[in-house]
C-alpha cells in the first residue's frame, strides 16, 4: 500500500513537472521567439501593415475602410472609392451577403448599385466595372482593379483642383501587378492610394 501511494505521487509530480514545462516553453519561450522573429524579419506585417499620414496612423492597409462624407452614408468625391462592404469594413464582422449570383435580391442591388457608380462618376453603366458594385468574400478587401480605379480618375481630379493627368499618373504609381507574375489579379490599395492624393492636393 506504501509502495502504491509512493509511486502515485511520484507520478503526480512527474506530470506536474511537465506541465510546468510545458507552460513555460510553449506559452512563454515559443510565444516570444516566434514574436522577436517577426518584429525583426517582418516588422511593419506584424504590427498590421499601418499605414501613416500627417505622422499619425490612418489605417491599416489589409483593411478597407470608407471614403464617404463626414457624419454620412454618401460618399466623397474627393476620394477613391473601394468595393461595396457586406460589413461596413468591420474586421469583426467579416464575410459576404452569402447570396447566390442569380438572387433576385443580389440582382436588383447590383443593378441598383451600378446606376449609382455610374452617375457618380459620370459614365455609362457599362463602363462601370464588376468589383465597383460587388463585394469580396471577406467584405474588408483594401483592393480594387485598376479598371474601377481608372473610372474615378475624372471625377477624383475636377474634386481636388487636379488635372486628370496628375490623378491618372498616381494610379499607375500605386497599381500592383500579379504576385509572382501569375497569382491574383492587378490591383490598387484605396488607402496608399488616397494617401498619395492627399499629399499631392495639399502641395
Amino acid at each position: 500500500m506504501k509502495t502504491s501511494v509512493v509511486n502515485t505521487a511520484r507520478m503526480l509530480w512527474a506530470a506536474l513537472r511537465m506541465l510546468l514545462v510545458l507552460t513555460v516553453v510553449t506559452g512563454v519561450v515559443y510565444p516570444l521567439v516566434v514574436t522577436g522573429i517577426g518584429q525583426a524579419a517582418f516588422h511593419d506585417k506584424a504590427n498590421g501593415s499601418m499605414a501613416e499620414a500627417d505622422g499619425r496612423n490612418v489605417g491599416s492597409k489589409l483593411i478597407g475602410q470608407s471614403w464617404n462624407i463626414k457624419g454620412t452614408d454618401k460618399p466623397d468625391p474627393k476620394w477613391f472609392q473601394g468595393r461595396p462592404s457586406n460589413s461596413g469594413y468591420d474586421p469583426l464582422a467579416t464575410g459576404s451577403s452569402q447570396l447566390g449570383a442569380s438572387d433576385p435580391t443580389l440582382v436588383k442591388d447590383v443593378k441598383a448599385a451600378k446606376k449609382q457608380v455610374a452617375e457618380f462618376n459620370g459614365l455609362p453603366e457599362s463602363e462601370v466595372p464588376a468589383d465597383a458594385v460587388t463585394g469580396s468574400a471577406s467584405a474588408i478587401d483594401p483592393d480594387i482593379s485598376p479598371e474601377y480605379a481608372g473610372i474615378q480618375v475624372k471625377r477624383v481630379a475636377e474634386a481636388n483642383g487636379l488635372t486628370v493627368t496628375q490623378v491618372r499618373k498616381l494610379v499607375d504609381e500605386h497599381t500592383r501587378g500579379r504576385t509572382l507574375g501569375f497569382l491574383d489579379q492587378p490591383r490598387v490599395n484605396v488607402l496608399e492610394l488616397n494617401i498619395a492624393l492627399k499629399d499631392l492636393a495639399d502641395n
